[in-house]
């Protein structure tokens, strides 16, 4: 089971990877500033790298969200098989509608689904004590709602500032920054959600006693998640780049540049202190604080609230469908065959409809500077006119001649 139990960790975390590369690759994809194949690889790259900088993130779950020990023996690898079930059904089902969704939240939503009815199964009514309400407050929900705020006043200073210490003709230089804050919004992605699958699986080795309580993970998980998700990131998950590189807001290089900064900064400056916020939501407040930073700029609300929508039902959507498999798995041997089959055959379902509406790299272009906002041109100067020629008096004398002749004639008659 332990086995089984790691492989779906290591999927969730390729899933993981291509619900997450627009974080970094979004912007800077719609600017042109990457093309779209030369992005995905390098922030596969940035991302496996990243996810041996640090595991303060991995510890906060294997450590923190869920109580081990006496009480840590009931989430067992069954339920922590039935919260990646949740987990991976969500993302997929998000990375279908192009939602920018949190998998970290799912994530955590998914664990905290099976470990309330596994815990409530022993205990024989409800019971919550097998989660760390602290943790789960300071550590999930707070940087939960003030990361993306963070994130978008940052993004919204600098976009001010970019523009104003610029001129127009000198912001597709910001193309060569956003190579550079791109790359750091990956590396910084690695160091915080590469973690998390390195905590569930941590914490799955805890419960079967396969590892001591209260250890981080070994270099072979470390090793494992960061392949995993730099896979799933070269994969691309083109339909979420899509919406948040266009569905937000129209990016000029200037905003790319300085959502990506910001994203940075947030992110990295969570990842040590072991607050285990959404990249999705940090890149996705960074990208509206720039559609209002910019004059003339404009923010598709709909889109942004639909986003916000999904943020909120997350946590709750993932738990409940990871209670359900939890209930099922409970029944033993046949309730896990039970899942295995119902989420294979989901995942199957959500990839044979993704078919029908294909989106891929080839969905994109690398657009001519000003294709999406088109920055104003100086008007050329008019040339000067030559002089006109001089008339010729000796052609317009026939015609007064006519003219006195008739008068002439007139005045004899």
């Amino acid at each position: 089971m332990v086995a089984l139990v790691i492989v779906l960790a290591l999927l969730f975390d390729f899933t993981n990877g291509f619900h997450d590369t627009a974080n970094a690759m979004a912007t800077p994809i719609a600017t042109g500033a990457l093309k779209p194949r030369t992005a995905v690889l390098l922030a596969a790259i940035l991302n496996f790298v990243g996810a041996f900088l640090s595991t303060e993130v991995a510890k906060t779950i294997s450590g923190g969200l869920i109580n081990e020990g006496e009480a840590g023996l009931v989430f067992g690898p069954e339920l922590i098989f039935a919260g990646l079930v949740g987990a991976i059904l969500w993302n997929l089902f998000t990375w279908l509608l192009g939602l920018p969704s949190s998998s970290s939240h799912a994530l955590f939503g998914g664990l905290i689904g099976a470990a309330i009815v596994g815990a409530s199964l022993n205990a024989g009514s409800l019971d919550f004590a097998i989660i760390n309400g602290g943790v789960f407050v300071t550590k999930i929900l707070i940087p939960a709602a003030l990361a993306p705020v963070t994130a978008g006043l940052v993004a919204f200073i600098a976009t001010k500032i970019a523009f104003a210490i610029t001129r127009k003709r000198e912001r597709d230089g910001f193309k060569r920054g956003q190579i550079f804050t791109s790359s750091l919004v990956s590396l910084a992605h690695g160091t915080n959600d590469a973690q998390k699958t390195m905590g569930v699986i941590t914490l799955a080795l805890i419960a079967a006693n396969m590892q001591d309580a209260g250890t981080g993970p070994t270099i072979l998980v470390i090793a494992a998640c960061a392949l995993a998700i730099a896979a799933g990131t070269y994969s691309g998950g083109w339909r979420i780049i899509k919406t948040l590189g266009k569905g937000i807001t129209d990016v000029e290089p200037a905003q790319g540049f300085a959502a990506e900064a910001a994203t940075t900064a947030t992110i990295l400056a969570s990842s040590t202190v072991g607050f285990a916020l959404s990249t999705t939501q940090v890149a996705s407040g960074s990208v509206i604080g720039t559609g209002l930073g910019r004059k003339g700029a404009s923010v598709r609300w709909k889109t942004a609230g639909r986003i916000a929508a999904g943020w909120l039902i997350t946590i709750p959507a993932a738990a409940i469908v990871s209670g359900l498999a939890a209930l099922l798995v409970s029944a033993g041997f046949w309730g896990v065959v039970a899942v295995t089959v119902a989420a294979a055959a989901a995942i199957l379902g959500i990839f044979l409809y993704s078919r029908r509406n294909r989106v891929d790299h080839r969905s994109f272009h690398r657009p001519e500077p000003g294709v999406f906002v088109a920055p104003k041109q100086r008007r050329a100067k008019k040339p000067k006119r030559p002089p006109k020629p001089l008339q010729v008096k000796s052609k317009q004398q026939p015609k007064k001649s006519s003219k006195k002749k008739k008068s002439k004639k007139r005045s004899k008659s």
